[in-house]
């Protein structure tokens, strides 16, 4: 014959779920970890964007390098010359690098910005200012 037992009233339940004190405890490293990586995640993107805007005054370089090339010295400096501004001269430039967006404003991460030098023939690199206009030398 099957007896039914009744359950134990004096053997300990077992614990399902965090007690409050552990879910604070969580949160609160979790927030500390936190404030440890924000300062060095925006670090990171202020960096990677000055390592961009080198890397695409470089290509400037490359692409002025190379009109000269192509065009031959003098006509490569009447067209740079008749090149009134910036924009200008980047459109000469456009056919020779590999990723052009169609203004050098767009082309610059932002807040970036290049002057191209007034004469093509002395290949001077092209000066590169930060956000806070300061020129950076690269």
């Amino acid at each position: 014959m099957n007896t039914l037992t009744s359950p134990n009233k004096s053997a300990p339940r077992r614990r399902t779920g965090f007690s409050l004190v552990e879910m604070m405890a969580s949160v609160a490293i979790i927030g500390i970890i936190a404030f440890l990586a924000i300062p060095s995640i925006s670090r990171m993107r202020e960096d990677s964007e000055k390592n961009l805007a080198i890397a695409r005054a470089e290509a400037l370089n490359v692409a002025q390098a190379t009109l000269v090339q192509v065009k031959g010295r003098t006509q490569a400096d009447l067209d740079w010359r008749g090149a009134a501004s910036n924009d200008a001269k980047y459109t000469l430039l456009q056919p020779y690098l590999s990723f052009a967006e169609t203004t050098i404003t767009l082309y610059m991460p932002s807040g970036w910005n290049v002057t191209f030098n007034t004469a093509i023939n002395d290949m001077r690199k092209t000066r590169l200012f930060d956000p806070d206009n300061t020129e950076v030398k690269y």
